[in-house]
Parts: structure tokens; C-alpha cells; sequence
């Protein structure tokens, strides 16, 4: 049985972005581009009725920007789309809020063909874009000044994992992938799947992305990526 594409709505306010992304995900075999959208507005408009898989976010559009749309599209429980925002800096502060509005993951706008169509894959497969060292060093900056308001003792609120579970998290958050936390802690990778699966469930999170940020706000990781 043939796997239908994964269909990718773009949001962008500016047509040569929405343009030359369409044409590089469309020649890809099993990514299609289902609808484009001009600002955040547009873009929850369209997801309710295109429903998508990914939505390619724009973190600053005129009118109702990329986070608070990110947020909206995600916020339902039973919402499947996952949210891969866009910007043009590396170290642009509203990345991170973009991530805990939902946003699965970041890429730079700059970035190549592949390394677009690998981003759309990993999302639309429900893994967190979170490889990159510069994701992690993002994370870990903005979630010292955020960690301070929350007073929330990081016991009490990983309290409910096991001790392998809490280690998992930790290495969510530094970036690893399932293989790599295997190899790390030398479990089989189905074994670490289903740790993921059940740290999700019982921190109440929606995917790798909000689990990494949960670890750092809550003091589990530090910025350096070492547990606390």
C-alpha cells in the first residue's frame, strides 16, 4: 500500500519564500504542498479546512504573527499538525517562545533543499527538530530568565518518572535522537520509544520539543546540557 505524501501548508508573508518553498518541497516524492498563507490569520483559516500534517510558520508576519498562531493550531488535544517555524536568525528570541507555543522545531530560512525536506520529515513523524546545537543553545538561554518565574521545584514536577525515564528526559533535551539515547544508555531503540511515550503521557506534554523545554525551565537540565 502506497503512504500518501505528507502535506505541508507554508506561511509566509513574503511570495518568493512561499514560492520557492513550494517548488523545492513538490519535488519531493512524498511531501506535497497542499496551500499557502500570508499571515497567521490565514494560516489557521486554512489548517481547519486543508488539515496538513506540517505547517512551515513564519515567526513574523504583519497581523497575527507565527507564535500566537503556532499556538492556536496546536492548542487543541486532539490537534495532529505539527508546527515547524521559520526565521532568518539563528538566535532570534522569539524562537523560544515560538517552542513553547507548540512549535516542534526551527529551521533558518537560508537553509538547503535537504535539509528543508529532512525537516518536514522529521516533524510530520512526530520528532522534535531539536539536533542542532544551535536549537539547544537557544533553549538553554531563554530558559534561564523564563526558569525564574515558574518557582516550581524541579522534584515535584518529574516526580512521577521513573529514574531511567528522568534520564531519558535529559537527553531529549541535549538533542539526542531515540538511536542515540539507545547507544548512550544501551537499550534496545523500541526500549527508548516507549520511555518517550510514557514521559509524554505523564508530564501531560505533546512531543519531544515541549519535553526538552519542560526539562530546562524546570531546572532538570542546566544550560550547559548537564542534569541538575
Amino acid at each position: 500500500m502506497t503512504t500518501p505524501p505528507i502535506r505541508v501548508l507554508i506561511a509566509d508573508d513574503q511570495m518568493m519564500v512561499r514560492q520557492g518553498f513550494t517548488v523545492l518541497l513538490n519535488s519531493e516524492p512524498d511531501i506535497e504542498v497542499v496551500g499557502q498563507a500570508v499571515d497567521g490569520h490565514d494560516a489557521i483559516a486554512q489548517v481547519s479546512g486543508l488539515m496538513p500534517d506540517v505547517v512551515l510558520m513564519d515567526i513574523r508576519m504583519p497581523g497575527l504573527g507565527g507564535i500566537e498562531a503556532a499556538r492556536r493550531i496546536t492548542a487543541p488535544a486532539d490537534s495532529t499538525v505539527r508546527v515547524l517555524v521559520l526565521t532568518t536568525f539563528d538566535l532570534d528570541e522569539y524562537v523560544y517562545e515560538a517552542l513553547r507555543a507548540g512549535a516542534s522545531g526551527f529551521l533558518l530560512k537560508d537553509a538547503s533543499a535537504d535539509e528543508l525536506a529532512h525537516a518536514v520529515r522529521v516533524v510530520a513523524a512526530g520528532e522534535a527538530l531539536l539536533s542542532p546545537n544551535l536549537t539547544k543553545r537557544l533553549i538553554g538561554e531563554y530558559s534561564r530568565v523564563t526558569r525564574t518565574s515558574l518557582r516550581v521545584p524541579h522534584k515535584d514536577r518529574v516526580g512521577a518518572l521513573t529514574e531511567r525515564e528522568t534520564e531519558v528526559l535529559s537527553l531529549i533535551a541535549q538533542g539526542l535522537s531515540n538511536a542515540e539515547i539507545a547507544g548512550q544508555l544501551v537499550l534496545a531503540e523500541q526500549t527508548v520509544k516507549t520511555h518517550v511515550g510514557r514521559i509524554l503521557y505523564k508530564l501531560g506534554l505533546r512531543d519531544r520539543t515541549q519535553a526538552a523545554v519542560f526539562a530546562y525551565e524546570t531546572g532538570l537540565v542546566r544550560p550547559s546540557g548537564r542534569m541538575a
